[in-house]
C-alpha cells in the first residue's frame, strides 16, 4: 500500500528487457536508507518488489503481465522515475490509498499553465470514466492528485511548482504516456453497487430455499 506521496525521482541505470519481461536497476539515494530484499517499491506508480541493492541503487523485475498494461516497457537508460516505498504503519498518511496496481494507461493531451498551477489533461480508457468524480483522486505515474476536470474520455488535474519539479509529471509532455490508478474505494464501492443490482435482478436473497440449497437444513 503507497500513499502517491512521491520520496524522490530516481534515475534508471540499467534496464534489460528479455522478451516481455524487464529487469531494472535503479538508483536512488533517499529510499536506500531503509530498504531490504522483498521490500515493495513503486516505481512510476506500479509496485515492484526489490531483488537486489547496494549503496546507490537497487534492482526489480517487470514481469509480462505487467510489461504489457504499464509504460514501464518504455524506461531506458537515463530515464527519471517516480520513487515511493510502501507506507509505513507509524507514517503520516498525506495522499490517497494506492494500491501500486495500475488500471490501464492514457496520454498527456494538454498542458496548461495558470498562475502557479499547471492544468494537465490527460486521456483516459472510455471503461474507467464512471469511477472518477470532481474533486475525486486518482493516481498519475503513482501521484495522488485531485481530479478538477472530468469527461467519458479524459481526466484533468492540477500540479503545484513543488510537484512539478519533484516527479516526472512535470518533466512529460504532450502525447507521452502515463499510469493511471482509479481510486480504491471508488471502484470497491462500484463493485459491490453492481453485484446488490445484479443479486437483485435474479432475485437472489436469504430465503427458505436459499438456506436449503446451501445445507442450512
Amino acid at each position: 500500500m503507497f500513499t502517491g506521496i512521491i520520496e524522490e525521482l530516481g534515475t534508471i541505470k540499467k534496464a534489460v528487457q528479455i522478451g516481455s519481461t524487464i529487469q531494472l536497476t535503479i538508483q536512488a539515494s533517499k529510499i536506500l536508507h531503509d530498504i531490504h530484499l522483498g521490500d515493495s517499491v513503486s516505481v512510476n506508480g506500479v509496485c515492484l518488489t526489490v531483488t537486489e541493492f547496494n549503496q546507490d541503487s537497487f534492482s526489480l523485475d517487470v514481469m509480462p503481465e505487467t510489461f504489457k498494461s504499464t509504460s514501464l516497457s518504455l524506461l531506458k537508460q537515463g530515464s527519471k522515475v517516480n520513487l515511493e516505498r510502501a507506507m509505513a504503519a507509524n507514517g503520516r498518511f498525506g495522499g490517497h490509498f494506492v494500491t501500486g496496481h495500475v488500471d490501464g494507461t492514457g496520454h498527456i493531451l494538454k498542458k496548461s499553465p495558470s498562475e502557479n498551477a499547471i492544468y494537465i489533461e490527460i486521456s483516459i480508457p472510455n471503461s474507467f470514466s464512471h469511477l472518477l468524480l470532481m474533486k475525486g483522486s486518482i493516481a498519475i505515474d503513482g501521484i495522488s492528485l485531485t481530479i478538477f476536470g472530468v469527461t467519458d474520455e479524459s481526466v484533468t488535474v492540477s500540479i503545484i511548482p513543488h510537484t512539478a519539479k519533484e516527479t516526472i509529471l512535470g518533466l512529460k509532455q504532450v502525447g507521452e504516456k502515463v499510469n493511471l490508478e482509479f481510486d480504491m474505494l471508488a471502484k470497491y464501492l462500484y463493485s459491490f453497487t453492481l453485484k446488490e443490482q445484479e443479486n437483485k435482478e435474479k432475485n437472489v436473497g436469504i430465503s427458505e430455499n436459499f438456506l436449503k440449497e446451501n445445507g442450512f437444513f
